[in-house]
């Protein structure tokens, strides 16, 4: 398991860093690892659909999350899992953002052909 703190690693038994005493994440109540979305559906699909340039980061962090899982670094997937997130949602509105200018372009060139 990797400290929050100073990311050093130690047991999974271990409830505080052996390297700086912080206190270390803990298991669900169950004793079940931590579920964290990775949002790679999402990621695929608004990177196929919407924006590609800011799909692909969101691929990236997605795979991430369910690795630094793996590696207990609960921290780590967290913030992999936001990242995914957000560039997701960047990704989507990119591409509404390139569809309404589009439109937009559509029309005004409609309007001044029939001028």
């Amino acid at each position: 398991m990797f400290c929050t703190s100073c990311r050093a690693q130690n047991s999974d038994a271990a409830q505080v860093c052996s390297s700086c005493g912080h206190n270390l994440p803990r298991l669900s109540a169950a004793g079940a690892p931590v579920q964290i979305e990775n949002y790679m559906t999402a990621a695929i699909a608004v990177t196929v659909c919407c924006c590609m340039p800011f799909g692909i980061p969101a691929i990236v962090y997605a795979s991430q999350v369910n690795t630094k899982l793996a590696a207990n670094d609960v921290v780590g997937a967290q913030e992999a899992s936001k990242k995914a997130k957000m560039w997701s949602w960047l990704s989507f509105g990119g591409g509404a953002l390139a569809a309404l200018l589009y439109t937009l372009l559509a029309i005004v060139g409609a309007i001044a052909e029939n001028s």
